[in-house]
Protein backbone atom coordinates (compact mmCIF):
# COMPACT_ATOMS: atom_id res chain seq x y z
CA UNK A 1 0.00 0.00 0.00
CA UNK A 2 1.80 3.35 1.13
CA UNK A 3 4.59 4.29 3.90
CA UNK A 4 1.59 6.11 5.39
CA UNK A 5 -0.22 3.86 8.27
CA UNK A 6 -2.41 1.20 6.95
CA UNK A 7 -6.45 1.03 7.98
CA UNK A 8 -9.01 -0.84 7.61
CA UNK A 9 -10.38 1.81 4.78
CA UNK A 10 -7.16 0.74 2.91
CA UNK A 11 -7.68 -2.53 3.35
CA UNK A 12 -11.66 -2.54 2.16
CA UNK A 13 -10.18 -0.47 -0.82
CA UNK A 14 -7.65 -3.09 -1.80
CA UNK A 15 -10.13 -5.05 -3.41
CA UNK A 16 -11.19 -2.55 -5.92
CA UNK A 17 -7.67 -1.19 -6.64
CA UNK A 18 -6.57 -4.89 -6.96
CA UNK A 19 -3.80 -5.05 -5.12
CA UNK A 20 -3.21 -8.03 -3.58
CA UNK A 21 -3.12 -8.01 0.63
CA UNK A 22 -0.16 -9.55 2.36
CA UNK A 23 -0.59 -10.39 6.11
CA UNK A 24 1.84 -12.42 8.77
CA UNK A 25 1.93 -13.39 12.14
CA UNK A 26 3.51 -12.38 14.81
CA UNK A 27 3.55 -12.26 18.57
CA UNK A 28 6.29 -9.94 19.91
CA UNK A 29 8.13 -6.72 19.30
CA UNK A 30 11.04 -7.67 17.49
CA UNK A 31 9.20 -9.70 14.82
CA UNK A 32 6.48 -7.32 14.22
CA UNK A 33 8.98 -4.41 13.86
CA UNK A 34 10.84 -6.79 11.22
CA UNK A 35 7.66 -8.01 9.79
CA UNK A 36 6.44 -3.76 9.37
CA UNK A 37 9.57 -2.26 7.73
CA UNK A 38 9.38 -5.53 5.51
CA UNK A 39 6.22 -3.50 4.47
CA UNK A 40 3.44 -5.93 5.28
CA UNK A 41 -0.13 -4.92 5.00
CA UNK A 42 -1.45 -6.43 8.11
CA UNK A 43 0.58 -8.12 11.19
CA UNK A 44 -1.95 -10.78 12.95
CA UNK A 45 -1.41 -11.15 16.46
CA UNK A 46 -2.38 -14.79 15.70
CA UNK A 47 -3.42 -17.54 17.83
CA UNK A 48 -1.33 -19.84 17.11
CA UNK A 49 0.99 -18.65 19.14
CA UNK A 50 -0.42 -21.30 21.30
CA UNK A 51 1.14 -23.41 19.46
CA UNK A 52 4.67 -21.76 18.21
CA UNK A 53 5.54 -19.77 21.12
CA UNK A 54 3.55 -21.41 24.17
CA UNK A 55 4.31 -25.10 22.68
CA UNK A 56 0.39 -26.08 23.36
CA UNK A 57 -0.42 -29.06 20.76
CA UNK A 58 -3.69 -26.61 19.54
CA UNK A 59 -5.00 -23.43 19.90
CA UNK A 60 -7.61 -23.80 22.39
CA UNK A 61 -5.58 -23.29 25.78
CA UNK A 62 -4.65 -19.91 25.28
CA UNK A 63 -5.83 -17.47 27.30
CA UNK A 64 -7.58 -13.71 27.67
CA UNK A 65 -4.26 -12.70 29.03
CA UNK A 66 -1.46 -14.43 27.31
CA UNK A 67 -3.22 -12.82 23.88
CA UNK A 68 -3.01 -9.37 25.45
CA UNK A 69 0.79 -10.23 26.21
CA UNK A 70 1.54 -10.97 22.53
CA UNK A 71 -0.51 -8.51 20.97
CA UNK A 72 0.77 -5.22 23.32
CA UNK A 73 4.57 -7.07 22.82
CA UNK A 74 3.31 -6.19 18.76
CA UNK A 75 1.39 -2.97 18.36
CA UNK A 76 4.61 -1.80 19.90
CA UNK A 77 7.02 -2.98 17.16
CA UNK A 78 4.42 -1.35 13.88
CA UNK A 79 4.33 1.95 13.00
CA UNK A 80 2.36 1.28 9.40
CA UNK A 81 0.71 -2.14 9.38
CA UNK A 82 -2.78 -2.76 9.63
CA UNK A 83 -2.27 -4.89 13.28
CA UNK A 84 -4.95 -7.23 13.91
CA UNK A 85 -5.47 -9.63 16.84
CA UNK A 86 -7.08 -13.38 16.59
CA UNK A 87 -9.50 -13.21 19.94
CA UNK A 88 -8.94 -16.78 21.56
CA UNK A 89 -11.18 -19.37 22.25
CA UNK A 90 -14.10 -18.51 24.96
CA UNK A 91 -13.77 -15.03 24.36
CA UNK A 92 -16.41 -14.45 22.80
CA UNK A 93 -18.02 -17.69 22.63
CA UNK A 94 -20.11 -17.21 26.38
CA UNK A 95 -21.88 -14.29 26.27
CA UNK A 96 -22.16 -11.52 23.65
CA UNK A 97 -21.50 -8.50 26.37
CA UNK A 98 -18.37 -10.49 26.96
CA UNK A 99 -17.64 -10.71 23.50
CA UNK A 100 -17.92 -6.88 23.03
CA UNK A 101 -15.95 -6.16 26.58
CA UNK A 102 -12.90 -8.75 25.35
CA UNK A 103 -12.50 -7.08 22.08
CA UNK A 104 -12.76 -3.84 23.33
CA UNK A 105 -10.11 -4.69 25.69
CA UNK A 106 -7.73 -5.40 22.84
CA UNK A 107 -8.45 -2.33 21.35
CA UNK A 108 -7.71 -0.44 24.37
CA UNK A 109 -4.93 -2.64 26.18
CA UNK A 110 -3.21 -3.71 23.60
CA UNK A 111 -3.16 -0.96 21.07
CA UNK A 112 -4.43 -3.25 18.52
CA UNK A 113 -6.65 -1.97 15.42
CA UNK A 114 -9.20 -4.76 15.22
CA UNK A 115 -9.72 -8.22 15.96
CA UNK A 116 -10.44 -11.69 14.41
CA UNK A 117 -13.16 -14.09 15.06
CA UNK A 118 -13.43 -17.20 13.50
CA UNK A 119 -17.30 -18.66 12.74
CA UNK A 120 -19.69 -17.50 10.01
CA UNK A 121 -23.68 -17.87 10.70
CA UNK A 122 -22.89 -19.22 14.20
CA UNK A 123 -21.25 -15.41 15.20
CA UNK A 124 -23.04 -13.22 13.29
CA UNK A 125 -24.88 -11.45 15.54
CA UNK A 126 -21.32 -11.64 17.89
CA UNK A 127 -19.90 -9.89 14.78
CA UNK A 128 -22.44 -7.28 14.44
CA UNK A 129 -22.03 -6.27 17.97
CA UNK A 130 -18.27 -5.77 18.10
CA UNK A 131 -18.70 -3.98 15.18
CA UNK A 132 -21.66 -1.20 16.41
CA UNK A 133 -19.29 -0.63 19.64
CA UNK A 134 -16.94 0.51 17.53
CA UNK A 135 -14.34 -2.46 17.17
CA UNK A 136 -13.58 -3.26 13.25
CA UNK A 137 -13.68 -7.06 12.79
CA UNK A 138 -11.81 -9.89 10.31
CA UNK A 139 -14.08 -12.55 10.10
CA UNK A 140 -12.73 -16.48 9.65
CA UNK A 141 -13.97 -19.14 7.58
CA UNK A 142 -13.40 -22.28 6.17
CA UNK A 143 -11.43 -24.65 8.50
CA UNK A 144 -11.70 -23.07 12.09
CA UNK A 145 -8.45 -24.16 14.08
CA UNK A 146 -10.41 -23.64 17.73
CA UNK A 147 -12.99 -25.87 17.12
CA UNK A 148 -11.66 -28.28 14.70
CA UNK A 149 -10.02 -30.58 16.52
CA UNK A 150 -13.17 -30.74 18.92
CA UNK A 151 -15.16 -32.24 15.93
CA UNK A 152 -13.88 -33.41 12.49
CA UNK A 153 -10.16 -32.06 12.89
CA UNK A 154 -8.19 -30.27 10.22
CA UNK A 155 -9.69 -30.83 6.81
CA UNK A 156 -10.54 -29.29 3.57
CA UNK A 157 -13.27 -27.40 3.63
CA UNK A 158 -15.67 -27.13 0.18
CA UNK A 159 -14.84 -30.55 -1.41
CA UNK A 160 -18.34 -31.40 -1.27
CA UNK A 161 -21.28 -29.44 -2.50
CA UNK A 162 -22.65 -29.20 1.04
CA UNK A 163 -19.86 -28.06 2.00
CA UNK A 164 -19.36 -25.39 -0.23
CA UNK A 165 -22.59 -24.24 0.04
CA UNK A 166 -21.85 -24.01 4.61
CA UNK A 167 -18.45 -21.84 3.55
CA UNK A 168 -20.40 -19.18 1.33
CA UNK A 169 -22.96 -18.94 3.24
CA UNK A 170 -20.97 -18.21 5.87
CA UNK A 171 -19.47 -15.76 3.71
CA UNK A 172 -22.24 -14.00 3.42
CA UNK A 173 -23.02 -13.46 6.54
CA UNK A 174 -20.52 -11.81 7.84
CA UNK A 175 -20.48 -9.86 5.20
CA UNK A 176 -23.85 -9.11 6.24
CA UNK A 177 -22.31 -8.65 9.94
CA UNK A 178 -20.10 -5.68 8.75
CA UNK A 179 -16.15 -7.40 8.92
CA UNK A 180 -14.13 -5.63 6.69
CA UNK A 181 -12.27 -8.75 5.08
CA UNK A 182 -12.21 -12.57 6.10
CA UNK A 183 -9.71 -14.90 6.37
CA UNK A 184 -10.30 -18.38 4.30
CA UNK A 185 -8.51 -21.05 6.08
CA UNK A 186 -7.89 -24.31 4.20
CA UNK A 187 -10.90 -24.21 1.48
CA UNK A 188 -10.48 -25.44 -2.07
CA UNK A 189 -9.51 -23.30 -4.85
CA UNK A 190 -12.82 -23.53 -6.26
CA UNK A 191 -15.05 -22.30 -3.40
CA UNK A 192 -12.23 -19.73 -2.42
CA UNK A 193 -12.66 -18.25 -5.76
CA UNK A 194 -17.11 -18.31 -5.62
CA UNK A 195 -16.41 -16.28 -2.17
CA UNK A 196 -13.83 -13.76 -3.54
CA UNK A 197 -16.06 -13.15 -6.23
CA UNK A 198 -19.40 -12.96 -4.99
CA UNK A 199 -18.37 -10.75 -2.09
CA UNK A 200 -16.81 -7.35 -2.12
CA UNK A 201 -14.96 -7.27 0.99
CA UNK A 202 -11.38 -8.60 0.91
CA UNK A 203 -10.59 -12.58 1.13
CA UNK A 204 -7.71 -13.30 2.77
CA UNK A 205 -6.21 -17.27 1.75
CA UNK A 206 -3.89 -19.63 3.66
CA UNK A 207 -4.38 -22.71 2.24
CA UNK A 208 -7.23 -21.43 -0.07
CA UNK A 209 -5.68 -21.43 -3.41
CA UNK A 210 -4.51 -17.91 -5.47
CA UNK A 211 -7.90 -16.19 -6.11
CA UNK A 212 -7.97 -14.85 -2.10
CA UNK A 213 -7.22 -10.79 -2.00
CA UNK A 214 -4.83 -11.91 -0.32
CA UNK A 215 -2.44 -14.39 1.77
CA UNK A 216 -1.19 -14.66 5.37
CA UNK A 217 0.94 -17.29 6.97
CA UNK A 218 2.25 -17.88 9.90
CA UNK A 219 5.67 -16.40 10.49
CA UNK A 220 7.12 -19.43 12.20
CA UNK A 221 6.57 -21.68 9.15
CA UNK A 222 7.98 -18.66 6.79
CA UNK A 223 11.38 -18.67 8.60
CA UNK A 224 11.65 -22.32 9.16
CA UNK A 225 11.32 -21.75 13.45
CA UNK A 226 8.71 -24.17 14.16
CA UNK A 227 8.75 -27.76 12.73
CA UNK A 228 6.54 -30.05 14.64
CA UNK A 229 4.02 -29.09 11.39
CA UNK A 230 4.72 -28.86 7.81
CA UNK A 231 1.65 -28.18 5.94
CA UNK A 232 0.96 -28.35 2.36
CA UNK A 233 -0.14 -25.24 1.80
CA UNK A 234 3.29 -23.26 3.39
CA UNK A 235 6.25 -22.08 1.42
CA UNK A 236 9.18 -21.92 3.76
CA UNK A 237 11.44 -18.94 2.63
CA UNK A 238 14.42 -19.46 5.23
CA UNK A 239 15.56 -22.10 7.43
CA UNK A 240 16.12 -20.46 10.35
CA UNK A 241 15.86 -23.30 12.98
CA UNK A 242 19.52 -24.69 11.32
CA UNK A 243 21.43 -21.15 11.63
CA UNK A 244 20.00 -20.53 15.00
CA UNK A 245 21.12 -24.09 16.01
CA UNK A 246 24.54 -23.29 14.44
CA UNK A 247 25.11 -20.38 16.12
CA UNK A 248 24.20 -21.32 19.57
CA UNK A 249 26.52 -24.95 19.18
CA UNK A 250 29.54 -22.13 17.89
CA UNK A 251 28.41 -19.91 21.27
CA UNK A 252 28.80 -23.22 23.10
CA UNK A 253 32.37 -24.57 21.74
CA UNK A 254 33.98 -20.58 22.26
CA UNK A 255 32.77 -21.22 26.22
CA UNK A 256 34.12 -24.76 26.60
CA UNK A 257 37.40 -23.73 24.87
CA UNK A 258 37.87 -20.33 26.28
CA UNK A 259 37.78 -18.71 22.82
CA UNK A 260 34.69 -16.43 23.87
CA UNK A 261 35.33 -13.98 26.20
CA UNK A 262 38.35 -12.60 25.23
CA UNK A 263 40.30 -9.04 25.93
CA UNK A 264 37.83 -7.52 22.60
CA UNK A 265 34.68 -8.36 24.82
CA UNK A 266 36.08 -7.15 28.46
CA UNK A 267 35.83 -4.17 30.30
CA UNK A 268 39.50 -2.68 32.56
CA UNK A 269 39.95 -0.54 34.96
CA UNK A 270 41.61 3.15 34.14
CA UNK A 271 45.20 3.24 34.29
Amino acid sequence: MSEKKVTVDDVMKAKSWGRKIVMITSYDFPTAQLADKSGVDIVLVGDSASMVVLGNKNTIPITMEEMLIFSRAAARGVDRALVVADMPFMSYNVRREKAIENAMRFVKESGVDAVKLEGGLSVQSTVEAIVQAGVPVMGHIGMTPQTASLWSGYRIQGRTVSSAKKVIEDAHSLEQAGVFSMVLELVTEEVARIVTQETKLPTIGIGSGPYCDGQVLVLHDVLGLYDKLSPRFVKRYANLSETIQKALESYGDDVVSGRFTDHEHTFHMDE
